[in-house]
């Protein structure tokens, strides 16, 4: 049996960072997830055959974006202190 997950970035902010740090972690993608990003959709799509692994894959993914998030603040900041 199959187990399949969707972690979904609804509202317009969280989809344009999310955009950005799914398109910087994509050579690390699983063959168990698919990354999706549109205009109107940002998403990630997880699937294996035991829980156990499904939960796994999806933990490590949410600690790259953690990261991911972390740098792009840093960045942002970095680019206000200069502008200022």
């Amino acid at each position: 049996m199959k187990i399949t997950g969707t972690i979904e970035f609804p509202d317009p902010e969280s989809r344009r960072c999310a955009a950005k740090i799914l398109q910087a972690l994509s050579p690390d993608n699983l063959r168990s997830m698919e990354s999706e990003i549109s205009d109107e959709r940002v998403a990630v799509r997880f699937h294996a055959e035991k829980i156990g692994s499904l939960l796994a894959t999806v933990d490590d993914f949410l600690m790259n974006v953690k990261i991911g998030e972390g740098v792009e603040q840093v960045l942002e900041k970095g680019e206000h202190v200069r502008k200022s």
